[in-house]
């Protein structure tokens, strides 16, 4: 027996059926407007189940899908019709789901935008719940567009299958960073590439120890220091560019598997939340899987420098001083600020590659959060034209961004150092603006005209920001970024 999500738009006191509630009520000779007058209109977002409201519809959710004209709202800088529609469809999945009733399925009401629907539907009803037993394990029911009587069917389907692909892949970077660091080392991660690699078919080269130490990446090699587990540099290549002389996007992810900061120990109170400091590598990978399943025309290569930052004889300690592969020397004053010295070496790399633009991303700074809270990734931009693109993306998406500044007097807080040509830190503890100064270190390391830093640290988690994704780690901003490098 399948359930049915079915939308409802708020009009002033009263209330007007979406396309397809208007098809159900026909069917049911009037019975679901009836039972909805019975409870008043469904505000935004809320659900109520009806049961019987005909035979082909045994068990239909009705959910508030909010004003019918919502538009873009250039305060909230999203379009909330569709957010508006993917907080409700999460709601009502979810809400089914917990059901008793002996479901099979659930078909979701596509309403004014299916991909968005789809959206709402797999990214609200998804649990990481592999390692629970069996029995603790919350129903996932498979989910499906609801047919719709128009001429439109065909192109209906295809949005919604589009909105699947994005996410399922936003569903598969949440699992990542969920996995605990025993079971996510690098080791396995790079593993995790592969698998995904061969069945979608980019390229995947896992590069070793050995690899970094002839490219004299010494900057990411210096945190690998503490930690028994072997570091891996991942190397992703997808093309399917229908210009053979477009050059490359080059896409860089943090990938610190667990960050215990090193021998600038963390506090202990949530340090097991620092499983998901892997989560720019997981938005690496899962971003180039979903471009691949989706067959984007995009030129793409993903760089991943994968290690734990652990604390041990071996370990780097403050005050040490390491060459990048450019050749700068970094003093490492903290040990805790490690992704900074992973990504110099990668976005060096990544110049080899004459790319078009550079992106890279980063569960970087705690500044970042107390700057923008939950609300939207901080971005870091030198190119007006792609700055633009990722804003705009952000808006379609409900994945959030938001531009901060790269002015040379962050800069001078980590280049002006004694005994070094960099400091890993700012010179002044109490000056201030840590992401715009992490931002601007990176800025060292990178010669390409069009490059992009991103500060998902943000985002890396969910408490209610939105709530269809529940609690836990979110897999954002993954839609914004494959949209983004399409339209790149």
């Amino acid at each position: 027996m399948e359930a049915f999500v079915i939308g409802v738009y708020e009009k002033q006191d009263s209330f007007e059926l979406s396309t397809l509630a208007e098809q159900v009520d026909k069917q049911s000779n009037g019975q679901l407007r009836k039972l909805i007058n019975i409870g008043g209109p469904v505000k935004l977002s809320k659900v109520r189940v009806l049961y019987d409201v005909s035979p082909q519809h045994p068990v239909v959710a009705v959910v508030g899908l909010g004003p019918k004209d919502a538009g873009f709202d250039s305060i909230e800088d999203l379009d909330e019709s569709k957010e508006n529609l993917r907080k409700a469809i999460a709601s009502g999945v979810s809400t089914l789901q917990k059901l008793e009733a002996k479901l099979t399925g659930i078909q979701v009401d596509g309403a004014h935008d299916p991909l968005v629907a789809a959206e709402g539907a797999l990214l609200g009803g998804y649990q990481v719940h592999e390692l629970k037993q069996e029995k603790s394990r919350e129903k996932q029911l498979p989910v499906r567009l609801a047919d719709q009587e128009d001429n439109k069917s065909a192109e209906r389907q295809q949005q919604f299958q589009r909105g699947e692909t994005l996410a399922k892949y936003q569903n598969i970077c949440r699992r990542l960073k969920e996995l605990p660091a025993n079971l996510l080392t690098p080791t396995h991660f790079a593993e995790e590439a592969q698998r995904l690699g061969k069945e979608l078919g980019f390229s995947v080269k896992v590069h070793e120890r050995a690899w970094a130490e002839e490219k004299k990446m010494n900057s990411f090699l210096s945190v690998a220091n503490g930690s028994v587990q072997p570091p891996k540099f991942v190397e992703l290549h997808y093309n399917n560019s229908t210009d053979a002389q477009r050059k490359p996007i080059v896409f860089v992810g943090k990938g610190i598997t667990f960050d215990s900061g090193g021998i600038s120990l963390k506090p202990s109170s949530n340090m097991d939340a620092m499983r998901a400091d892997m989560g720019g590598a997981a938005n690496v990978l899962s971003t180039i899987a979903a471009l691949a399943e989706l067959k984007s025309k995009v030129n793409i290569i993903g760089l991943i420098p994968l290690t734990e930052n652990m604390p041990s004889g071996s370990a780097t300690k403050p005050g040490d001083v390491v060459y990048a592969m450019n050749g700068k020397s970094i003093q490492i004053n903290n040990t805790d600020a490690e992704g900074r010295l992973i990504l110099a070496d990668a976005l060096t790399y990544a110049d080899t590659f004459d790319p078009e633009l550079v992106v890279d991303i980063a569960t970087l700074t705690g500044a970042a959060i107390i700057a923008l809270g939950q609300a939207a990734s901080a971005v870091y931009s030198t190119s007006e034209k792609h700055w633009d693109l990722i804003h705009k993306s952000g808006q379609q998406t409900g994945d959030r961004v938001w531009r901060m500044p790269l002015f040379a007097a962050y800069g001078r807080q980590t280049k002006e150092a004694p005994i070094s040509d960099m400091n890993n830190i700012s010179k002044q503890p109490s000056y201030g603006g840590g992401s715009c100064v992490a931002a601007t270190f990176l800025k060292e390391f990178t010669t390409a005209k069009n490059w992009m830093h991103i500060d998902m640290a943000t985002v890396m988690s969910n408490s209610d920001e939105l709530p269809y994704l529940g609690k836990g780690m979110t897999g954002r901003p993954l839609r914004t970024l494959v949209t983004f490098f399409e339209q790149v």
